[in-house]
């Protein structure tokens, strides 16, 4: 079954009564739900109130909480450690003797793949994109010749625009663009550690102080997806995070999959290439596989 992702943009109280989540505002009941069925519990306004019980039950059914900044915009998770995961330490051991050179052969993978994904966004929406496309067969392990820097730079270009610039502090498209890879990081992170891999421990990414530099790689070939919404919301003049925009950007989890041959939700599907990935940690004729999209996403 799909979990649900749970955002709460009013001032609310948070608690658990009979491993249900309990959310009231103003001093009422306006929603009851199993945490079991939660996946991603967003806390969008400052004037939200929980219960210590919320946030252990949160971490014992791997649900992530999501906390926004003044802006309203993700700025941190909550994970638990293990996930209940009874192989963790065994999993964590074999996590940490990966090779660098295999790392490497992996994260060349990972941008190809993201490159692709770029390629057929810039085709979907009738923008030139064998250019980019092209620079995916370039790819070398380790992607030692910036390969993903050189796609970004032409494909922010042709999807936004020559005056567009990605950048994580301005207003408008990236604003959006912000919101929808906070919710996708999100998710991917709770199926690392729904697997028992360490989120930290990344392949490619290594900031010390990001504890989750392994999602952040695995994320990668999945912003394009992201991006299509937002291209289509900003063609549209919508630019701005509200109740319409999110409800958009919501959609991404549940959005419908391939994933060798079988169609199932987007966050369903992020399990199943964290599985892979553990296959091929140790396997050199083994290729990371990754989700397609079963039809274009649209608002």
């Amino acid at each position: 079954m799909i979990k649900r992702t749970i955002d709460i943009e009013n001032p609310s109280y948070l608690r658990i009564k009979f491993n249900q989540l309990i959310i009231e505002q103003k001093k009422q009941i306006v929603a009851q739900i199993p945490v079991e069925d939660i996946g991603i519990l967003i806390l969008q306004h400052p004037a939200i109130t929980m219960t210590q019980a919320v946030v252990i039950s949160c971490q014992e059914n791997n649900t992530v909480l999501v906390f926004c900044d003044s802006r309203r915009l993700p700025i941190s998770v909550s994970l638990p450690i293990t996930s209940a995961n009874s192989l963790h330490s065994t999993i964590l051991q074999k996590q940490l003797t990966v090779t660098p050179v295999r790392k490497k052969q992996i994260w060349k993978q990972v941008v190809q793949q993201k490159i692709i994904q770029q390629s057929e966004t810039l085709k979907r929406f009738g923008k030139e994109h064998e250019k980019v496309a092209l620079i995916a067969r370039r790819v070398q392990s380790g992607d030692k010749s910036n390969c993903e820097s050189q796609a970004a730079q032409r494909y922010w270009r042709l999807l936004f625009g020559d005056s567009f610039r990605r950048d994580t502090t301005l207003e408008g498209v990236n604003v959006l663009l912000n919101y929808g890879y906070a919710i996708v990081r999100a998710m991917v992170a709770r199926a690392i550690v729904g697997s028992g891999l360490h989120p930290a421990l990344g392949i490619y990414h290594h900031n010390q102080y990001n504890g989750l530099n392994l999602a952040d790689d695995l994320m990668e070939p999945f912003r394009p997806w992201v991006d299509q919404l937002v291209f289509q919301l900003s063609s549209q003049d919508k630019f701005e995070i509200n109740k319409d925009t999110k409800q958009v950007l919501l959609q991404v989890p549940a959005q419908k999959v391939n994933y060798n041959g079988k169609i199932m939700p987007f966050m369903v599907s992020c399990h199943y290439l964290i599985a892979d990935l553990k296959r091929i940690y140790h396997d050199k004729s083994l290729k990371l596989k990754y989700p397609e999209l079963d039809k274009p996403i649209s608002c």
